[in-house]
């Protein structure tokens, strides 16, 4: 099977003229999709390069995007945000800072390469389907404390709404600050008060536009 193109190639692809399918790039990128059969060099000067058949057949497809950092499942060395309230001590410490700065980043790149305006201020389809996660990887990456067994923190659960999830914190400003960075993290955020208890939660869901 051949391998999909790299990031780099798969924008100078999409970049490319919709009607003559032009391409522009450095050397190295052209040749490199001449070598895959996604790209010719016409052999009239100015010798510019255009997409093969094959290349507007990739440029037609969708991105094949690998699974990002935060979506591998929670087993042993392997990274999860924290959601709040698990039963295990909450690990700090500059291995987790640097584990938790580096999953955010690549969140950001999923949102970059599959966002059709390529905008990383708005949540992408991963995040829409792993809502609990993503929002806790936003505030976890901000610097919130996540509610572990021997402390209080912020705690993400799932909500009966498709589309959102609830942020509980019993510090009422450690709350309004999760909220702030929910909503720069392109989520739209309200805070809402428990029938029974009167204790304030957020509903956050991913902002659209």
């Amino acid at each position: 099977m051949t391998r999909p193109p790299t990031a780099a190639q798969r924008r100078v692809i999409d970049a490319a003229d919709p009607v003559t399918g032009r391409l522009r790039g450095t050397e190295t990128q052209l040749a490199a999709l001449v070598k895959r059969g996604l790209a010719f060099r016409h052999p009239r000067p100015p010798h510019d390069h255009f997409l093969t058949p094959a290349g507007h057949r990739t440029r037609e497809s969708p991105p094949e995007v690998p699974e990002p950092v935060v979506e591998v499942p929670t087993t042993a060395g392997v990274f999860a945000a924290r959601i709040g309230g698990e039963e295990t001590a909450v690990v700090t410490g500059p291995a987790r800072t640097r584990e938790v700065h580096s999953a955010w980043q690549g969140l950001l790149e999923l949102r970059r390469m599959t966002n059709p305006d390529g905008s990383v201020e708005r949540p992408c389809g991963w995040e829409r389907t792993h809502l609990v996660r993503a929002a806790a990887l936003a505030l976890e990456a901000a610097g919130h404390r996540p509610a572990g067994p021997d402390a209080e923190g912020y705690r993400v659960r799932t909500t009966p709404q498709p589309e959102a999830v609830a942020v509980r914190d019993p510090d009422g400003a450690a709350l309004r600050a999760c909220a702030g960075t929910l909503e720069r993290a392109g989520w739209q955020v309200s805070e809402h008060n428990e029938p029974r208890t009167g204790a304030s939660y957020l509903l956050a869901s991913p902002r659209r536009t």
